[in-house]
């Protein structure tokens, strides 16, 4: 790994002048690689290309070859499945399984908008004898990308693909975090018949790279996810340019279980929903609401699950990998030590010892009881293998506390009564609710975004494709 110097790429240049800044392996603390930064020159030179190829070729890209470059890119991601799954768990430290469903799923985002976009086109009007109308959609011209450590390789995967299908083209900047499979994307997209220009790539903190990126009047639409606080920032940049944006922000999600519910379908799944890429999801079922009937029973059960859990470096495959940096498990840590005083410590709440440990991010699966629905452990994103439980005594109760963040991301329902299920999704304030399971599927094909500060726009599915186009209305005399 260390023997490659990882660069952003301009066209098919690599962007080899800059700061060197290492790339740590979470799970042993060691340099894993070496990622040259790319200048602001850079990113204007990322985003020039981007225009110039729109301009020139890439917009008159008709929509056969444009679905056929698509699939060539689903198949290049299948055929280096393996070498990206590796990448991803060794740069993110999650689970290899885990890391080869995301290498999946990004392939599946490039076929799924491969066969959406010979579909997309506008509508002809309603219109007089003397008048036809019609709409186009059309590209927006040059799109920005700005993703997280956490699921560089899906959430990258599904921002850039519903724009390249659109007719744009792109600058993408990871996180300097975990920038290795962004990187291979790039260069992909070349190998798979992708114009050099369509797809740029560039690394660099966020506050500098992430920032002029964001800011820049060259770009027509930005794709951020992230934390609410950079999303503030992203959106006021935005606003400046008057372009629009997706943003995918925080989540505090709720798996909200009814005392009718089947706890031994719901026990495996709560605990999957917190702990998978160790709690570092942005839907991660970071709140158990549970009717106080059955309280007892599911928060043992989850205890037995949670201290069964195997722990160790990602490419071992264990069932819950280490936290992405020293920085984030001191972050958990304090929330953690913080409610301890005004919880109920169940499981967990320390860094596990032994020599397997010694230099990597791990902290072990972790839930307090009894917590406070006002306190910060209830509020707040923690971002770690940490699940608050709060008990309730009926329904009206149960809603109410699943709406008392100021997140809106996603939530479950746990019950064998559909009606209450049913009228439980409705009054539940998330974009994306989930009834008798948490991630149940249609992960590619159904849309995707937040409420309340979880941000706005729509990622996935169709909805997607529309959101990265620009509607005209055209008006004819006859």
């Amino acid at each position: 790994m260390t023997a490659r110097n990882w660069t952003g790429i301009v066209g098919t240049r690599s962007l080899t002048e800059g700061e060197v800044h290492p790339d740590i392996d979470p799970g042993t603390g060691e340099v894993i690689a070496q990622l040259t930064l790319s200048s602001i020159q850079s990113v204007d030179d990322a985003l020039n290309t981007a225009r110039s190829v729109f301009d020139r070729n890439w917009s008159k890209v008709d929509l056969p070859a444009r679905a056929d470059l698509l699939r060539s890119m689903s198949q290049r991601i299948l055929d280096h499945s393996e070498e990206l799954a590796r990448l991803e768990s060794l740069d993110t430290g999650k689970p290899i399984r885990e890391a080869r469903v995301d290498a999946w799923v990004a392939s599946r985002y490039f076929r799924f908008y491969a066969n959406c976009i010979e579909t997309l086109g506008g509508e002809a009007l309603i219109s007089r004898d003397d008048l036809f109308a019609y709409t186009l959609r059309q590209p927006i011209g040059v799109t920005a990308h700005i993703i997280p450590w956490n699921y560089p390789l899906q959430i990258a995967s599904r921002s850039i693909t519903p724009s390249l299908a659109a007719g744009n083209c792109l600058v993408l900047k990871p996180s300097t975090e975990a920038p290795l499979t962004s990187i291979r994307l790039g260069e992909l997209a070349l190998e798979a018949g992708f114009p050099p220009g369509v797809v740029n790539v560039v690394l660099g903190r966020g506050g500098e790279v992430g920032a002029h990126l964001a800011g820049s009047q060259r770009v027509g639409k930005i794709s951020f996810t992230g934390s609410l606080e950079i999303g503030r920032v992203v959106a006021k940049a935005a606003a400046d340019n008057v372009v629009p944006a997706t943003l995918e922000l925080g989540g505090k999600s709720a798996n909200v279980v009814f005392a009718d519910a089947d706890l031994s379908l719901a026990t495996p799944v709560i605990a999957n929903s917190i702990l998978q890429n160790c709690g570092q999801s942005c839907v991660a079922g970071s709140r158990l609401i549970v009717d106080r009937a059955v309280e007892e029973e599911l928060v043992g059960a989850l205890a037995a699950h949670f201290r069964s859990r195997t722990l160790g470096h990602g490419v071992d495959d264990p069932d819950v990998g280490p936290l992405i940096s020293e920085h984030q498990r001191a972050i958990v840590s304090d929330y953690v030590n913080e409610a301890r005083s005004s919880t109920r410590l169940v499981c967990g709440g320390e860094r596990p010892r032994g020599e397997e440990y010694d230099g990597g991010f791990y902290y072990r699966p972790t839930i307090l009881s009894d917590v406070d629905p006002k306190s910060r452990l209830a509020q707040e994103e923690v971002f770690g293998p940490v699940l608050a439980v709060t008990g309730f005594s009926d329904e009206d109760d149960a809603i109410e506390l699943a709406n008392a963040t100021e997140y809106g991301l996603a939530g479950a329902i746990w019950t064998r009564d559909l009606a209450r299920a049913h009228a439980s999704a409705r009054r539940m304030e998330a974009g994306t609710v989930y009834i008798n399971g948490f991630g149940v599927g249609g992960g590619v094909e159904m849309p995707s975004g937040g409420f309340k500060k979880s941000g706005y726009g729509r990622e996935k599915g169709f909805e997607a494709i529309r959101e990265f186009t620009q509607l005209k209305s055209v008006q004819v005399r006859l």
